[in-house]
């Protein structure tokens, strides 16, 4: 392997290099994205028509899917991580999980909360068994299991190789998320976007809702930066902690110590 690419592994793996670039681009990052979102909020409640069967129930799409997508999107992140950390025990792969973690519940929550008050109006009922909606419940679960994991183990190491395994375990139910509609007959409508003959909305709805999709993707990867941050100045406070602790318990024990286990002095 060349030099070049060791180079790199070498920074991209490097908390403290990773702290100065996300550090100049997080805050670029985080104007772009409320511009982006202002632009598709506007194109969402004053450009985009209310649809002929739905009415202004329509609008509830374009914060529904754009949370639906980034809720299975961090969980994909999150599973490259995993795997980062049981193969390659690249220090911010762990760092880059429990960031996502808490994110992705978020979005997760948000798609089924604005799911249901769709649901209400269209299907007659907030909630239906519906193979979709389900497999996106259990989504939310499964990051709710993932955040307890972390909290109930107090060694790192161990804490991150569990939640590495079980987030590669929970991966299983991405592919099920996106083929339940095919898979089996739900109420949940198709998909409408990523299909294979190209996109079933109209053009003054697809535009709106393709760029609030941008906009939250734009800000979850601000609120990922920020979150990684954050974990690595705490585990940073972690390790300072630990080590103030161990020189106090070292200057103690010389303190404690018997006249005998001293140097007699000539």
């Amino acid at each position: 392997m060349s030099s070049a690419p060791i180079s790199l592994w070498t920074r991209l793996s490097n908390p403290s290099h990773f702290m100065r670039w996300s550090g100049t681009l997080a805050p670029w990052l985080a104007g772009l994205s409320g511009l982006v979102l202002a632009l598709g909020l506007y194109l969402a409640w004053f450009v985009a028509p209310p649809d002929y069967q739905q009415g202004e129930t329509v609008r509830i799409m374009f914060i529904h899917v754009p949370a639906a997508w980034l809720g299975v999107f961090f969980y994909g992140a999150m599973s490259l991580s995993a795997v980062g950390t049981l193969v390659w025990r690249h220090p911010l792969a762990d760092v880059a999980q429990r960031a996502a973690a808490p994110i992705g519940a978020a979005f997760t929550l948000i798609c089924l909360v604005t799911g249901s008050l769709w649901g209400k109006p269209m299907w007659g009922t907030y909630w239906v068994w519906d193979a979709r909606l389900t497999s996106m419940l259990l989504l939310f679960l499964i990051y709710c299991g993932i955040v307890a994991l972390w909290r109930t183990m107090e060694d790192p190491n161990r804490a991150a190789r569990a939640v590495a395994i079980l987030t590669l375990v929970g991966a299983v139910n991405l592919p099920i998320i996106k083929f339940s509609v095919n898979w089996w007959s739900t109420l949940h409508q198709p998909a409408s976007i990523l299909r294979m003959g190209g996109p079933t909305i109209d053009p003054s709805m697809l535009y709106p809702l393709l760029v609030m999709i941008l906009a939250a993707t734009l800000g979850g990867t601000t609120l990922h930066l920020y979150a990684m941050r954050t974990e690595v100045m705490r585990r940073r406070v972690r390790t300072l902690t630990i080590r103030e602790a161990e020189r106090l318990d070292a200057g103690r024990v010389a303190v404690t110590a018997p006249p005998d286990a001293l140097p007699q002095a000539l």
